[in-house]
């Protein structure tokens, strides 16, 4: 019976130690089921909720962040291995931030709009459209950014009106369940959230599950699978896939600034968020300068227990990671690179540990270029143009974000154009969500939709048009045709035309079959049949 009980248990452990930090109980297939047709129940009600008061819950969720905030830290430091700050300004900020713009612009976002109907067809018709809740969301959250990343994805659903069944990372499992008593503590309606813990089996019976829209954040073969799933479904999906993300320093840049933001974005997470900087591509002009600052600032940070305040870079999530990017980085080596520092490191914990790298060497046939380091790897490039450097900036299958370092921004705004990425900053490179305006996503390998803005509110949403007329008279086009409908018809094209001429000849020649259809229409009004 013991035995049973454990294996019905996800325990969460520290990635800095691998203590024990509490176990939740796993989903069965059964049992994910069951959660999405409870949130189905509820989802019904909560549908017709006006969209204020929906906001209204949005507010207290973002208070319950703020209230809790001191004990939220101490556990995403702890079941997340990152530094104290970074949690603070990267998960909980980020998640108060999205709350509250949802709260605010949630209800005009998704209010519809009066339907504009061209009076030439339809010369009495009203219309509107509204957004629809789809109904329940399935939300698979990461494992590197636990909180913020979900929290975002769960409360888009829920100001959409849909109910939401939400499958944590099993690295985060205790983040998880924070999120939903953040929810809880905003009165949201029992039911309308429901949790589920597990591994792939489990996401995998979620995504098979009847839900309207899969909401993933993983890897790109993961997320290759949920698209397959849903496709085959036809269930609308919004994956996010991770970047490669490529950051170029220009001629003109303050390359000082450009060294620290970009280590910053490649290093602050353990180099694991989504939008982290993996590869430096510098103008000839800038990049011993580069480099070299680079080299120092990462080699400054220090690594350890993000208890210690400190601690800059934390350990990876899992042991996993760590090899993984060990492999690619010893592949990269094996082909001709240079590691200028980082590297495995024993920081006197039992963690998956890897200190901030600067690689250069790396060509665009290799894996650590074309494949996303999970680790907080940078590598530096040199370009000879502007030119090259997009075209190296392109050579890889993901495209989720990228940076422009310039002082030029009529050139950058150029040089964004072209880069193939979901996007662009200038001089500043995102890696949290900390803009909940920022349409966040990706283009080719980096996954399908947005999970931020406007537009990710209304994709989790069905748009609907309810159109009214008169109860009496009879629309010119409908049954029984004859010689004078056609005339008209051909009349009423002419005279849509850009050229004089034309509508001139159509009015000319269609006269007489434009007042014999408008008659026949007046009569119908005045007889009401």
């Amino acid at each position: 019976m013991a035995d049973a009980t454990a294996t019905a248990q996800l325990e969460s452990r520290s990635p800095v130690d691998g203590a024990r930090l509490g176990a939740v109980p796993k989903a069965s297939a059964r049992e994910v089921a069951a959660a999405v047709d409870r949130a189905a129940e509820v989802q019904r009600l909560w549908a017709i909720l006006r969209l204020r008061d929906r906001a209204r819950y949005m507010a207290r969720a973002a208070q319950a962040v703020i209230d809790e905030r001191d004990e939220l830290a101490v556990l995403l430091q702890r079941e997340q291995g990152r530094p104290r700050a970074e949690v603070k300004v990267m998960e909980l900020l980020p998640a108060v931030e999205t709350l509250q713009w949802l709260a605010e612009h949630g209800p005009r976002i998704l209010a519809g709009e009066r339907i504009g109907f061209s009076r030439t067809q339809h010369p009495v018709k009203r219309g509107r459209w509204s957004y629809e809740p789809l109904g329940v969301v399935a939300v698979l959250g990461p494992a590197a950014e636990p909180f913020a990343t979900p929290l975002g994805d769960i409360a888009v659903a829920l100001m959409a009106g849909n109910g939401v069944v939400f499958k944590p990372s099993p690295h985060a499992a205790l983040a998880g369940e924070r999120i939903a008593r953040v929810f809880a503590r905003a009165g949201l309606p029992e039911g309308l959230l429901r949790v589920v813990h597990g591994h792939a089996d489990t996401g995998g019976a979620l995504v098979e599950a009847p839900v309207a829209q899969v909401r993933f954040t993983g890897s790109l073969r993961a997320g290759r699978v949920v698209a397959e799933t849903c496709a085959r479904q036809l269930k609308r999906s919004v994956l996010e896939l991770g970047g490669d993300d490529a950051m170029l320093v220009l001629a003109d840049a303050n390359v000082t600034r450009a060294a620290r933001g970009g280590t910053w974005a490649a290093f602050a997470n353990a180099g694991q968020s989504g939008g982290s900087v993996g590869r430096a591509i510098c103008l000839h002009k800038t990049y011993d300068r580069f480099l070299d600052s680079a080299v120092a600032i990462a080699g400054a940070l220090r690594v350890g227990d993000p208890s210690d305040p400190a601690t800059e870079v934390g350990p990876l999530v899992s042991r996993e990671r760590l090899d993984r990017l060990a492999e690619l980085v010893d592949d990269a080596v094996a082909q001709g690179a240079t590691v200028h520092c980082g590297g495995r490191v024993d920081a006197g914990a039992s963690g998956a540990f890897f200190a901030p790298a600067v690689v250069t060497g790396v060509e665009p046939g290799m894996r650590l270029w074309n494949e996303e380091a999970p680790g907080p790897v940078l590598v530096v490039h040199r370009a000879d143009s502007e030119e090259e450097a997009i075209t190296l900036a392109n050579a890889s299958p993901l495209g989720l974000g990228a940076s422009i370092w310039t002082a030029d921004r009529a050139k950058g705004t150029r040089i964004a154009r072209e880069l193939q990425t979901g996007m662009v900053w200038m001089n500043d490179h995102l890696v949290a969500r900390s803009a909940p305006q920022v349409p966040w996503g990706g283009v080719k390998g980096s996954g399908i939709g947005r999970a931020r803005g406007a537009i990710a509110l209304r994709t989790c949403a069905e748009p609907k048009a309810v159109t009214w007329d008169p109860p009496v008279g009879r629309p010119a086009w409908w049954f029984p045709y004859d010689a004078s409908l056609v005339s008209a018809a051909r009349a009423v094209i002419g005279l849509r035309s850009a050229r004089d001429a034309d509508r001139e000849a159509a009015l000319k020649q269609g006269s007489g079959a434009l007042a014999t259809t408008a008659a026949r229409w007046a009569r119908t009004l005045r007889s009401g049949r």
